[in-house]
């Protein structure tokens, strides 16, 4: 029997045993809806309250600033549809390799008639500050750039791009969904005002994230019904998801340090090996400025789909790029932004690594990695 390796970690990750044992009593005897004002109740707003102190605490920041919603991607339109409702129109900034859910979201506002800027970014996926400074209109309402891409990880400078937006008194909001509880995040010395991030990503459960937004941000609520999360957003909180993503982030603020340490010595030891072991192979993203385990690869004249699914006969999860794209015949759209030729874009395999990897995971992936590329290439025309 093959062995198993996971390393799409990246588009989620296995619920951590603590979280689990956490999150249990409030699927049984601490049932009750957190706004009924009996035992019951009250039991669950403990929870709820629990764990927005361990998430506030852990980002340094108030607990009434934090709102707990369904998804990264939620947060991603609460943030945005938020602040640009609040003030009916203007301009946006944010950059062609944001995830999907505030790219779509900017196109939405676009046909309501904001105006948005989306900047390029350089070979490595980097936003230029002097890009952002010279797309900064008196007129702009929002700055919405990522702390680190999903595919290929590279970490954008969001400190002097936060400067840039503090100087001229505009909202910045950062997508922290691949970075929040992998690496530190300094919101106060970064200038965020609105900090998207998600549970399962960090070993916590699905369907639960959350969204900072600094006290003072002037946003509008864009779903309505209750007076849940000081009126931000209705909706009866799921408790037990809640519980589950405050456990894990006391998890993270524990083993965080020495898992990114790790895992990104276990990154290079398989960029180092295929590298090695392959021609025709390019790294993606900033060679060093990274999300700890993220491993993007470009194998030239090879589909991706061809790797990831060869390698499944084998055990070893990875990914074609954003699993939330998964099935599109097109090169990813953030290697194309970043000017990656598509004979070799087209051949993109992203490897995202976890606190389960191991030295013989890697090794194990290579070992079938490498034969599986020259047979595929053997059978391409284009084949070297």
């Amino acid at each position: 029997m093959n062995r198993r390796v996971y390393l799409d970690h990246n588009a989620s990750t296995p619920v951590h045993p603590e979280v689990v044992t956490a999150m249990l009593p409030y699927f049984g005897e601490r049932f009750g809806n957190p706004s009924s004002v009996h035992g019951f109740g009250r039991e669950a707003r403990e929870g709820l309250d629990t764990a927005r102190e361990q998430i506030s605490g852990f980002l340094g920041v108030g607990k009434d600033e934090i709102i707990f919603t369904s998804g990264g991607t939620e947060s991603d339109n609460l943030a945005v549809k938020g602040v640009a409702n609040a003030r009916r129109q203007g301009h946006i900034i944010t950059s062609q390799i944001e995830h999907h859910a505030v790219l779509r979201t900017c196109q939405n506002l676009e046909t309501l008639g904001f105006e948005v800027t989306y900047l390029p970014v350089d070979g490595h996926g980097l936003v230029d500050p002097d890009d952002v400074r010279r797309s900064l209109r008196t007129d702009t309402i929002l700055l919405s750039i990522m702390h680190a891409n999903s595919e290929i990880g590279t970490v954008e400078p969001v400190r002097e791009i936060g400067r840039l937006a503090k100087e001229r008194g505009i909202p910045f909001h950062v997508d922290a969904v691949q970075t929040f509880g992998k690496l530190p995040i300094d919101v106060d010395g970064c200038g965020i005002d609105l900090l998207s991030f998600s549970s399962h990503k960090i070993y916590g459960p699905k369907g639960i994230a959350g969204l900072f937004v600094r006290k003072g941000t002037r946003m509008v609520s864009i779903q309505h019904g209750g007076e849940h999360e000081r009126r931000r957003r209705a909706g009866t909180e799921n408790v037990p998801g809640v519980v589950g993503f405050g456990k894990a982030v006391e998890v993270r603020a524990r083993d965080m340090a020495a898992e990114a340490a790790r895992v990104t010595a276990l990154r290079n030891r398989l960029w180092e090996a295929i590298s090695a072991r392959v021609p025709d192979v390019r790294l993606n993203g900033h060679p060093t400025e990274r999300v700890p385990g993220t491993c993007n690869m470009c194998f030239r004249h090879v589909e991706s789909e061809s790797i990831v699914l060869g390698v499944d006969l084998k055990g070893i999860a990875v990914s074609a790029g954003s699993a939330c794209t998964s099935g599109n015949v097109e090169p990813s759209y953030v290697l194309v932004a970043m000017g990656v030729p598509v004979d070799w874009a087209m051949g993109s395999v992203r490897c995202s690594l976890g606190r389960s990897t191991t030295a013989e995971d890697i090794d194990y992936v290579v070992e079938a990695t490498v034969p599986l590329v020259e047979k595929l290439r053997s059978l391409s025309p284009a084949g070297v």
